[in-house]
């Protein structure tokens, strides 16, 4: 049920709101609200100072233009005043409520005496820049205006994010396919980002405590309100939605020197080294408020570099604090798909005389084409309140998860998110929520949302049956021939705690069958596809293998990699059982036991073979019995949960790796006696301007003597595809070791250097660069030269060798490379370094990779 609220209750709420607020003055108490607009373009002007001359009463727009100022004393006029503008008083009657709105002209006759007597252009420079001496007092006070500078702080929090279709035209918006949805459409000021039609189709609001403490280091938030617009989870996955826009649209620190932008790193304009890459101006010097302020406009040095440009208003009480903040981008920067990008930072005074964040506002507008055509419109405001300083909790208020979601957190009324709300939302956005809900029982928009999942993630859905993935249906290659698979598995619809998955595939060529099959058990009742997982799974593979080969978030069956270079004629028919556990704890620690029963025959080109009394000896197979332990741990690990994988968001935590395999001979008819530990170790460093690299450490070691099939057999890429995990000049099978360490480093730049070559900048090219180095080797005891009895290293028809062991000498490759090549393509030129002896092997080679990036 909905009550709408008489506007004298309002008034009364607002008049009790201003006596609490107010010192002094009660009696005479004048309230004046409104909205200042651009007089041309009808555009809201943030931060516009509104004063009451003769006094130090004053207050500031907001991010939409709208101001609210409440006056003690019999003053009978405001003043409202804007750089670049001429400013406007009008009366006001003193003791009463008022809404007035100004609408500002530009001065230009100000701007026309600048060029007449500007002459000669003066050269920028930071020597004996009164903007650049104040930019370096914001520099140095940085540290004390950081919420960091307390021991302890802690604030609510609330959070709202909407998501639409923009720039709508109104041909679109009237065509036959959205006849059932004009209801969905909303319409705003044709000057606004987004353009005059959007079609809402995502919003998020979240309630939330904040706690920090300095020392031991702690950040930690705990959602205690949560509502979101949900899709049909057979089609999305909602919480990978939420995580990917919020690391869209996440937080913003000025006073960090980065701040991270849609997977960027851009340069902030109170960084340590601003000085260098920014201009700086003194625009503006507002007195008629307390503290004074400064208004310094910036821009970047050079256009086409990850930087802002905009305005920061500075306090001048000794504070150096930002008061407010204004951030936009050029339309020159390497910045993919971005119309438009505004963030507006508000920040409100302690009683300590410091300045906390208290409002933002983040809206980006996305297109295909940065000038024309429909695009995606997405706004972030935060707002937060009743922030407290130095009054520590209960260490255990501090201890968990850096995030925390209270139980029931998404279960509140609609009636306590209009009571809680820290906004009012507009009609326009209470609708949301209800207009998705009816969208999705519109049989057309099940229809569209089914075609769509087949395109993207390649499955049919049949409600609890789902067919795919569709690009694993057709594959060949020089074992099996032309192959053909089909496969399926359960969704949630039929069961939250029981799963199964299985496929078949028949190759033409050896003309035998292959096959899947799992059953998996969900132990916390929740889709085992959804964080945190607790399953028990068994599973059953008969199939063929490439030794060596391990593909990151594609399918071994897919078409695309059908495509190899070189001789691909050394494979594995596979016999393997599985028993695992999963368990993932929401601090992102997980660990996995495995048993695992491995059978491996031979296939094609590839034999098993061994001398015994002295000759020649084939052995049919090998089996091993192993039993296994990972743990992993990847502190605020985000990403996005597709049909067949997790899709990583890329960000500044480490992710370390453990694994350890012990083998059983005679267990279930294992064959061997082993041990076998691995660790990996992945972190992105984020460089600044210089954009960021990927370093991925790893080494391992076997225990006991074991055939070459058993040791580490090193990732191989022979697929014209760029694989970052693998070694894409390397044979498959050309190396083993039973102890290694690899490196492998991928940078790219971000276009730091090609956005300052005048024909490259408009092609918004960026710059890569990889290097892969591995060494290892193999101790006597796992020499088939020395040991007959283990399995002789295989060879080609002619008896040449293809499979070695690194002699001391590291396995060396490079590559150089362009990306967002139309926004999407990565093309390297691979170089290697070293063995280049061996036969058939590829000194350099040409490779694609395809990757949607901002």
């Amino acid at each position: 049920m909905k009550f709408k609220t008489h506007p004298y209750i309002k008034a009364i709420f607002f008049l009790v709101f201003l006596i609490l607020s107010q010192v002094h003055g009660y009696a005479q108490g004048t309230i004046i609200k409104g909205v200042i607009k651009d007089a041309k373009t009808k555009a809201a002007l943030p931060f516009v100072t509104v004063a009451v001359p003769g006094s130090s009463q004053g207050v500031n727009t907001d991010n939409s233009g709208q101001y609210n100022i409440a006056i003690t004393g019999t003053y009978t006029q405001i003043k409202v005043s804007f750089v670049g503008y001429n400013s406007v008083i009008k009366n006001i009657i003193p003791g009463r409520e008022q809404s007035i709105d100004f609408s500002l002209t530009a001065n230009n006759t100000l701007l026309k005496e600048v060029v007449v007597k500007s002459g000669k252009k003066k050269k920028y420079t930071n020597k004996d820049n009164p903007a650049v001496e104040l930019i370096r007092k914001v520099i140095a006070h940085k540290k004390s205006n950081r919420l960091e500078s307390y021991d302890y702080s802690e604030y609510k929090q609330y959070e709202k994010m909407v998501i639409s279709l923009s720039d709508l035209s109104e041909k679109f918006k009237n065509k036959r396919i959205f006849k059932n949805y004009q209801f969905l459409f909303q319409e705003q000021d044709s000057t606004a980002i987004g353009g005059k039609n959007l079609l809402p189709l995502y919003m998020d609001e979240k309630l939330s405590d904040n706690y920090y403490r300095k020392n031991p280091y702690t950040k930690k938030q705990v959602i205690t309100a949560d509502k979101q617009v949900k899709y049909d989870e057979n089609f999305v996955d909602n919480a990978g939605l939420n995580t990917y826009f919020n690391r869209m649209y996440q937080d913003i620190d000025i006073y960090d020197n980065n701040v991270t932008m849609l997977s960027n790193q851009i340069l902030s304009p109170i960084s340590d080294n601003a000085p260098a890459f920014y201009k700086f101006f003194i625009t503006d010097t507002i007195k008629d408020q307390t503290p004074q302020l400064i208004e310094l406009s910036f821009t970047p040095r050079s256009q086409t570099d990850m930087l802002f440009e905009g305005r920061i208003y500075i306090t001048m009480d000794g504070n150096y604090a930002v008061e407010n903040a204004v951030l936009s981008v050029n339309k020159h920067i390497n910045l993919n798909f971005v119309r438009q990008l505004q963030a507006a930072l508000e920040f409100e005074k302690n009683p300590d005389g410091k300045y906390h964040l208290s409002k933002s506002d983040l809206k980006i507008d996305f297109g295909i084409d940065k000038n024309k055509g429909g695009g995606i419109y997405g706004e972030r405001e935060v707002t937060i309140k009743d922030f407290v300083v130095n009054q520590p909790r209960n260490k255990t208020t501090y201890e968990g998860p850096a995030i925390v979601t209270a139980p029931h957190a998404d279960e509140k009324t609609d009636n306590f998110w209009q009571s809680n709300r820290y906004d009012t939302l507009t009609t326009a956005q209470a609708n949301i929520y209800k207009n998705i809900d009816s969208l999705q029982t519109i049989p057309s928009f099940k229809r569209t949302m089914d075609l769509v999942t087949l395109l993207l993630a390649g499955y049919k859905n049949f409600k609890w049956f789902e067919m795919g993935p569709v690009n694993s249906f057709y594959s060949f290659n020089p074992v099996e021939g032309f192959r053909l698979r089909l496969g399926g598995r359960t969704t949630p619809t039929l069961s939250q705690r029981y799963y199964f998955e299985t496929y078949g595939a028949y190759g033409f060529k050896d003309d035998k069958f292959k096959y899947f099959l799992s059953a998996t058990y969900s132990l916390n009742n929740k889709s085992i596809y959804k964080f945190p997982q607790n399953y028990l799974r068994a599973s059953f593979q008969h199939d063929t293998k490439i030794p060596g080969q391990e593909l990151q978030f594609v399918e071994e069956d897919n078409f695309l990699l059908s495509f190899k270079r070189g001789d691909n004629d050394m494979w594995l028919y596979n016999d393997i059982f599985r028993l695992d556990y999963v368990r993932e704890y929401e601090s992102h620690f997980s660990y996995k036991l495995e048993y695992k029963n491995w059978d491996q025959t031979p296939a094609g080109a590839l034999y098993f073979n061994n001398i015994q009394n002295g000759a020649l000896n084939k052995v049919d197979d090998i089996r091993t019995s192993e039993i296994s332990v990972e743990l992993r741990y990847a502190p605020y690990e985000k990403f996005y949960q597709g049909k067949l994988y997790r899709t990583p968001i890329p960000d500044k935590y480490p992710i370390f790796t453990l694994r350890y395999n012990e083998g059983f001979k005679d267990l279930l008819g294992g064959d061997y006696n082993y041990q076998n530990i691995t660790a990996n170790i992945y972190k992105r460093f984020y460089l600044s301007q210089l954009g960021y690299t990927d370093v991925t450490i790893e080494g391992g070691n076997v225990f006991g003597q074991l055939p070459f099939a058993l040791l580490d057999i090193h990732r191989a890429n022979q697929s014209y595809a760029f694989q970052f995990q693998s070694y894409n000049l390397m044979n498959f099978l050309e190396f083993v070791s039973d102890h290694y360490a690899s490196i492998n480093i991928d940078h790219s730049f971000n276009g730091f250097i090609f956005n300052k070559i005048p024909l490259l900048q408009k092609l918004k090219w960026r710059e890569v660069i990889d290097f892969k180095g591995l060494w290892g080797g193999i101790r006597n005891e796992n020499n088939p030269a020395l040991h007959p009895e283990l399995l002789r290293f295989p060879v080609d028809g002619q008896g040449v060798p293809t499979t070695y062991a690194l002699n001391g000498t590291p396995y060396l490759e490079g590559s150089v490379g362009i990306s967002n090549i139309f926004k999407l393509l990565r093309i390297d030129y691979v170089r290697r370094f070293t063995y280049l002896e061996h036969p058939d092997v590829a000194k350099s080679g040409i490779r694609f990779f395809v990757k949607f990036d901002f």
